[in-house]
């Protein structure tokens, strides 16, 4: 890492779970603000995830996506889904999805509880990128499916999205310890808040929901024995009015990619941050990194999400002072 006046440059951060809202919901965010934001936070490329309009099941809107990141020289990996149109048993053309681009699939948004089918989507030796959200029993379940893959003669790929339950995290670790090579990631409000922080708005509404201080200080233990390999923001903007409806009628998501590096740095220090946000994102998508990005180590800033490039202007993260920040 390169010093010059407290600035150093640092590997270029990967996010492998975002939503980009397009096709179908650019009223929420579109690709254009959604990598404006990205490149804001330190990120060089992010997995998008297939809830879209239509849904991202077919090569055709995976070659969509791909050709209107290229237009902005920047790096979209699109998840497709693993059963078509997100709501069905039918599993989606692997091969075929791949030829086109996606980098691994998810049901994101609408997970797969039907074992089999799930058995099956592992047995296609694809990354599966899995959307828990009853999330302590479908990982346990999952992890069950995974061995049963392996003794079956396959080699699957299954990593766990946005994990936030202490229960969770010690099924992974055992799981882990066992030899099993899954991988798992957390989000920075799972390390930042908990159920204690919500108010009688959407702004700390999310999937999985904010857990308990047993949870968060599990997710912090997970993130520093390595049982969590990777920070992800899931990044899932909506309109200001939807977000600030009251809590019940209020869609989940939050903002994430222009504050992730600063809470993680925090956290963590730099080193670790930039093996859970850089390092460890591109080994289990298995790509290579080769741009740089300036960050002040020192510099202090408060949360002002109407600075964001991010469509959505809502953050739990408002007025909250962060040191740590990349700069041009």
């Amino acid at each position: 890492m390169l010093k010059d006046k407290n600035i150093i440059k640092i590997p270029s951060l990967i996010d492998m779970h975002v939503h980009f809202r397009e096709p179908g919901f650019t009223y929420k965010e579109t690709i254009k603000t959604g990598i404006e934001a990205a490149l804001a936070g330190g990120f060089s490329g992010v997995c998008t995830m297939p809830n879209t309009k239509p849904v991202t099941d077919n090569p055709k809107i995976v070659k969509e996506i791909l050709q209107k990141a290229k237009k902005y020289k920047f790096n979209i990996y699109p998840v497709a889904a693993i059963t078509k149109n997100l709501d069905s048993l039918e599993l989606v053309d692997f091969k075929e999805l791949k030829k086109a681009g996606a980098i691994a699939f998810s049901n994101d948004g609408l997970p797969l509880l039907d074992k089999d089918v799930f058995l099956e989507a592992l047995k296609s030796e694809e990354l599966i990128l899995s959307h828990c959200e009853d999330e302590t029993v479908e990982v346990n379940w999952q992890i069950e499916q995974f061995a049963k893959a392996i003794n079956l003669g396959y080699n699957p790929k299954l990593h766990f999205c946005h994990i936030s339950k202490k229960e969770s995290i010690d099924l992974i670790r055992a799981a882990k310890q066992k030899g099993l090579k899954i991988t798992c990631e957390t989000a920075p409000h799972y390390f930042t808040f908990t159920n204690e922080d919500v108010d009688n708005t959407g702004t700390f509404k999310m999937n999985p929901p904010l857990g308990s201080q047993k949870d968060k200080k599990a997710v912090m233990d997970g993130l520093l024995d390595n049982t969590i390999d990777v920070i992800a923001t899931d990044h899932a903007p909506h309109s200001m009015e939807e977000k600030l409806k009251p809590y019940v009628e209020s869609p989940n998501g939050i903002t994430g990619l222009e504050t992730a590096l600063s809470l993680s740095y925090e956290l963590l220090g730099l080193d670790k941050t930039i093996e859970k946000m850089a390092i460890n994102p591109r080994k289990i998508l298995n790509i290579i990194n080769t741009k740089t990005v300036n960050f002040a180590p020192d510099m202090t800033w408060i949360v002002n999400p109407k600075e964001f490039k991010t469509m959505c202007k809502v953050s739990p993260y408002k007025g909250m002072k962060l040191k740590g920040k990349i700069v041009k």
